[in-house]
């Protein structure tokens, strides 16, 4: 996202000494030889996980490889003078009972709701003399449909009924996000027991059926279809349909044509924050104050955070249960339990001793789809871009829509789709067109979706795990170039392509592995072990790879916290 100095400088301020590390300090923090837990990766779930077990009173240690928390959910100072969310930057999806039960707001957190929300530049090829258009999006549902009319008045009408209706389906997905997809294991081959409790795990489904009702078949449609045939059953104008879109392919792979794309959306539209359901907000502090806030409700527990303390591997003893980690420096933690933070790739494939895990679990896993189409760049620019629909105030000060997502190339879904091809094929995008018909003056984007992992500039931006390429100076031209076809006057900035992130991220998938339907519930990560458990006693995973997935959303840290902790009390 672009943003001036002077305004990145006050929305974004760090503390110089975060509370987590006080509290860590004033504890007594060195490293001891055991405890009861260890969780690997200080991303937001582990962090979840760690203040959970903690508030268990299970005795918990989490390691970090970085030299700070957060994973991707971190804000830095990557261009001198200036801090930036460095790769997440919104909050909406976080779960409420983590927000309530880890008391952040005690902890220092503080939200500023986004709204409008979405703001969309037309492109209009042989406009003429009309007056540029543009769509934006907010909270006020009669100056949405006012926005809406000047391309559909049916539209504008339908648009209330289509929100009533994600909100539904929403509110139905909602239960399944707490709890533990139903143990499909258990029921197969458990003990009597077994078998019993896992009836509890059915609960979150009937109720979703509950919900539903009648209209069940209607919303099967909505997870399963193409979004493109989902939005046109109910709006007639593309830029609308265009720009709803986005949310059913941000960090996938996919295009608005592909079955599935329906629940990508509805990912993105299920949160909601304060109260508010669907609500989008800016983290004060950037998204490492998050971060901060539950590391610092961990550590104020007991917890212990150690940052740039690499695992090198999951210690199994004889009989094949864990008894630990083995730090990068040869140091050995011992632990009762370990949940890993990290993706299943790194988890079963590299931290994992191979020969205590069945040879058809590794191969599901390195099978898993982890394909990447985002690029992030943070730019640092001296003024805010003035766009031809919506110039800029007299004296360059904020407006409505400087402050939410500026949706460019959303005229049509077929640029979108286009984009999808492209990257399939190697390319940037060719739609990427950065115009004075759009804006006289545009120094940067912050999201590029359709970036592909490998292009066929040359060599591949990636030739292997940990050995980074330049982006071409052709891909670089894309993304700066302006409508006089100059660079910009200030270019600072920091890039994060597919193969440039500093995060842990397999191929930079900020969902650990793809949301596709095959790679959901059930089968997250892989059919009969999507319940956090895997087949190593004592091992578990709380990362965005395991149910319900990806997002700042803390789930999986906590569902998998209280599924470590029943194990526990069981040993």
């Amino acid at each position: 996202m672009a943003a001036s100095g002077r305004g990145l400088r006050k929305a974004v301020a760090a503390s110089p000494f975060p509370a987590w590390r006080r509290a860590h300090t004033e504890a007594g923090g060195g490293l001891k030889p055991e405890y009861d837990a260890v969780v690997i990766g200080a991303g937001h779930n582990g962090l979840v996980a760690a203040a959970y077990l903690q508030r268990l009173g299970v005795n918990t240690a989490v390691f970090e490889r970085r030299h700070v928390i957060g994973g991707a959910a971190v804000t830095e100072e990557i261009i001198p003078g200036f801090k930036f969310s460095r790769a997440s930057y919104l909050l909406s999806l976080l779960r409420p009972q983590i927000y309530t039960d880890l008391e952040l707001k005690k902890h220092g957190l503080r939200l500023h709701l986004r709204n409008p929300y979405s703001f969309t530049p037309m492109l209009e090829e042989g406009a003429g003399s009309k007056v540029p258009r543009s769509l934006l999006l907010g909270t006020d549902m009669a100056e949405n449909q006012k926005q809406i009319a000047q391309f559909s008045r049916k539209d504008a009408q339908v648009f209330p009924r289509y929100e009533e209706f994600m909100h539904r389906l929403a509110l139905a997905i909602d239960p399944l996000l707490d709890a533990a997809p139903v143990d499909m294991a258990a029921f197969q081959r458990g003990s009597l027991l077994q078998r019993m409790r896992s009836f509890s795990t059915l609960k979150p489904l009937l109720k979703a059926g509950r919900i539903l009702g009648a209209q069940l078949p209607r919303y099967y449609e909505v997870l399963t279809a193409p979004i493109t045939k989902v939005l046109d059953q109910w709006f007639e104008s593309e830029p609308l349909k265009a720009t709803l879109a986005t949310d059913a392919v941000i960090g996938a792979m996919t295009s608005p044509h592909t079955p599935g794309s329906g629940y990508v959306l509805l990912h993105h539209v299920m949160g909601g924050l304060e109260g508010m359901q669907g609500a989008w907000g800016y983290v004060q502090g950037g998204m490492g104050a998050l971060s901060d806030a539950i590391a610092s409700s961990a550590t104020t527990h007991g917890a212990s955070i150690f940052t740039e303390k690499t695992v090198a591997k999951v210690q199994v003893n004889s009989e094949g249960c864990v008894q630990g980690v083995v730090l990068e420096d040869g140091t050995e933690v011992r632990s009762k339990v370990v949940l890993s933070n990290t993706s299943p790739q790194i988890t079963f494939l590299k931290l994992t001793p191979q020969e205590w895990l069945p040879e058809e679990f590794l191969e599901r896993i390195s099978q898993l789809d982890t394909r990447s189409p985002v690029t992030k760049i943070n730019v640092a620019v001296d003024r805010l871009p003035s766009f031809l629909a919506a110039p800029n105030a007299p004296r360059g000060q904020p407006l409505p829509h400087h402050q939410c997502s500026i949706h460019l190339n959303c005229e049509d879904t077929l640029l979108l789709h286009q984009a999808f091809e492209d990257a399939m094929d190697g390319l940037p995008s060719h739609s990427v067109r950065l115009h004075r018909g759009l804006c006289p003056w545009l120094q940067g984007l912050c999201g590029w979706q359709r970036h592909p992992h490998t292009t066929r500039f040359g060599k591949n931006l990636r030739a292997s795990w940990g050995e980074p390429k330049k982006i071409s100076r052709k891909e670089k031209n894309v993304c700066w170039r302006t409508g006089e076809g100059k660079k910009p006057r200030q270019g600072r900035k920091g890039c994060n392509a597919p193969v440039l992130m500093t995060v842990a991220l397999p191929l930079q998938n900020i969902f650990h592995c793809a949301m596709s339907l095959d790679q959901l519930y059930f089968a997250r990560p892989v059919p009969l072990h999507s319940g956090y458990r895997c087949p190593l006693q004592g091992l578990y995973l709380c990362g965005s790879g395991a149910h319900p997935g990806g997002g700042v959303m803390g789930a999986a840290g906590r569902n998998a916290a209280h599924v470590a902790f029943r194990d526990l009390k069981s040993m």
